[in-house]
């Protein structure tokens, strides 16, 4: 989990950093007359190759978000390396090879923010709703503790199918349960109590 961690607050500040570019290429770009999303562009995304780092990250979200996410990929020595330039202020890790299960990752702006803040161990920017997609699945350490870098004996890895995170917001997280096993067939709370508790959403394969 610590190298994961590198990998996102790597992956969060070139997020950050390639936001103003992108940010007007965003604005320029069309979607349609009525700037509605179309069902053909919200098609499923190729399966996941892992000999292909490009295919690996845009498994993680539909293909309207990850054909125009920038992709970067974390190096040996921590640092990370843009595979692909984006447009539209999404970026996308492939897979980790560091933990047990398939998690690559798309994550917008907003939770880049919050990323940055839980790996800085400071408080997440209030208001600033973000959205993490991992249609692949995920494997945590700890669905209680967003540090812990490996399972104990009473807690083991927490297994997650296709879902989405949604990062930056207490009221959201309002009637959900949470706890060291959750059931992760239906929503849930991760990291409850601390200021990085989000919403996990399980969802189909879109």
């Amino acid at each position: 989990m610590h190298n994961v961690r590198l990998a996102l607050l790597a992956a969060a500040g070139l997020s950050l950093a390639l936001t103003a570019c992108n940010q007007k290429k965003e604005e320029t770009a069309t979607t349609g007359d009525n700037g509605a999303t179309t069902t053909e562009a919200n098609a499923a995304a190729p399966a996941a190759d892992q000999n292909d780092p490009v295919a690996s990250a845009m498994s993680a979200a539909p293909e309207s978000i990850a054909k125009g996410a920038t992709v970067v990929q974390a190096q040996a020595d921590g640092s990370m390396k843009v595979i692909r330039q984006g447009s539209n202020g999404w970026t996308c890790m492939p897979d980790s090879p560091t933990t047990p299960g398939p998690d690559p990752m798309c994550m917008d702006a907003n939770a880049a923010k919050w990323a940055q803040a839980w790996i800085g161990h400071k408080d997440p920017p209030a208001n600033t709703v973000g959205v993490m997609y991992m249609l692949e699945g995920g494997t945590d350490a700890s669905n209680t503790d967003p540090y812990a870098q490996k399972p104990t004996s009473e807690n083991d890895w927490v297994n997650t199918g296709p879902h989405i995170m949604v990062v930056g917001s207490k009221d959201v997280l309002a009637g959900y349960p949470s706890g060291a096993k959750p059931d992760t067939a239906a929503p849930y709370v991760m990291w409850a109590g601390t200021p990085y508790a989000h919403l996990m959403i399980p969802v189909a394969k879109i």
